[in-house]
């Protein structure tokens, strides 16, 4: 069995946007491509703002995008295990308890920036006695819990960033259980990634400090930190980190009831900021076969759907009748295998189907601009059957009658037939739309 082992840990807080996806497809892509597995894993500890409606939500993302986990948890589920590792780091020396206020914090910081020294906690908690924390206690206050840094320096390497060096006196003993013994996405965390095996963490670029105080904790559990790969981070097209909140459009929900295609905004993030060539696959194997952690950049990168409206046309161009029957069937424009071939080039968006099965099937309205012209048209129309080849002997005919060339020629016939000024090619439309429609729209009826 393969020791590859990566996790997807979003919190059910709000929707699931372009940005955090990414984490899951670059996780499940290095794991399919190791032989190795993936986790689903909820961080639920923020009772305030977890919902079991966004639980779902992600759940549902994750489902459009095909990036099915082998294995799932939720921390909500594990508190017992998260309270044992913190006894065991209390008593270890590791963790202790400080009873300032957030106001107190607040000050201190502010003391320390005005006298230009970095806002680190400055520990006195640590001095405190026995009767201190009594006395304290007895005032009403709850202790909160820091983890006590190690005084030394901290390193990992990454596999994107290479050999990284954290300072942890530049860092304030980072507060791991709250006053109200909830735990902070730390500890948690940690624990699960001991518990569940992990053996690499992908994750974006804006972790990197927190990978140094994860790494000392890992150790003082008595564990082996996993291997970590930090990529950058995407913005939005202004350069701002993207938000579940300001940024709906880019939603997961939002882009799905848009109408793109999941393989295609796989395609799309697997290969933003790298160099590799962004094309459409149709499968997320074949996404896996070709992805390279270390192909990621190190520089932040923008989303711009434009991208993302390219590369879905792109894949619609690519899809072979046999993969959208179904889908076709479903919204009753299953017109058959030379229907699909004549107008997936037209598509950008798979609904946009619906409107050629129109076209093809009726009724359309013609437009007629000069009614003798569409009258001698008619009148040298080919006899059936019809195929790829009526299209240029019926326009040639119809030059060598009217006198009629160029756009002068093509355009009366297309909007007389279709409706509209553009389209699939002609020649492959006109066989299916047929010689009883073709008259009929050609003498202006709608058929």
């Amino acid at each position: 069995m393969s020791k590859v082992v990566v996790r997807f840990a979003p919190s059910p807080t709000g929707n699931l946007h372009v940005g955090n996806v990414r984490a899951a497809l670059f996780n499940y892509l290095f794991a399919k491509r190791e032989g190795g597995r993936f986790l689903l894993r909820l961080d639920d500890t923020d009772q305030d703002r977890s919902t079991e409606e966004y639980a779902k939500g992600i759940e549902t993302d994750l489902a459009w995008l095909g990036l099915n986990h082998d294995i799932f948890a939720k921390q909500s589920d594990r508190i017992a295990e998260y309270e044992a590792a913190a006894e065991k780091l209390k008593a270890a020396g590791r963790l202790y308890p400080c009873y300032e206020t957030a106001a107190e914090l607040d000050r201190k910081r502010k003391r320390q920036l005005a006298q230009k020294k970095p806002p680190v906690y400055d520990r006195a908690a640590l001095a405190l006695s026995d009767d201190e924390k009594r006395a304290l206690e007895a005032e009403g206050r709850r202790p909160h819990w820091r983890f006590k840094l190690a005084d030394e320096e901290t390193s990992f390497d990454d596999l994107i960033h290479g050999h990284t060096r954290i300072d942890p006196n530049s860092l304030s003993d980072p507060v791991l259980i709250r006053e109200d013994g909830r735990f902070l996405y730390t500890l948690p965390s940690v624990v699960d990634d001991i518990d569940f095996a992990i053996s690499h963490v992908i994750r974006g670029a804006d972790h990197v400090t927190n990978t140094g105080v994860q790494v000392q904790i890992t150790r003082a559990l008595g564990a082996t930190p996993p291997v970590y790969a930090h990529y950058s981070l995407l913005l939005s097209v202004d350069g701002r980190p993207l938000s579940k909140r300001e940024d709906a459009d880019f939603s997961l929900r939002s882009l799905r009831e848009t109408g793109y295609e999941p393989m295609a905004l796989n395609a799309l993030l697997a290969r933003l900021g790298t160099s590799d060539a962004i094309e459409p696959k149709l499968l997320l194997e074949e996404l896996a076969a070709g992805f390279d952690i270390t192909h990621l950049g190190r520089a932040d990168i923008r989303f711009d759907p434009a991208d993302l409206d390219k590369i879905n046309a792109a894949f619609l161009h690519m899809l072979p009748y046999e993969a959208v029957m179904g889908r076709l069937g479903a919204m009753k424009c299953d017109l058959g295998r030379d229907f699909w071939e004549a107008v997936k080039p037209n598509l950008a968006r798979f609904r946009d189907v619906e409107l050629w099965a129109r076209v093809v099937g009726g009724p359309v309205e013609p437009v007629i601009e000069d009614a003798s012209f569409a009258a001698a048209a008619a009148a040298v129309l080919p006899s059936e059957p019809w195929g790829p080849e009526t299209w240029s002997a019926w326009t040639g005919a119809v030059k060598e009658k009217t006198g009629a060339k160029g756009k002068a020629l093509f355009m009366p016939l297309r909007l007389a037939l279709t409706g509209l000024e553009h389209g699939p090619e002609l020649k492959n439309l006109l066989p299916l739309i047929g010689r009883k429609r073709a008259e009929a729209r050609l003498s202006g009826l709608s058929l």
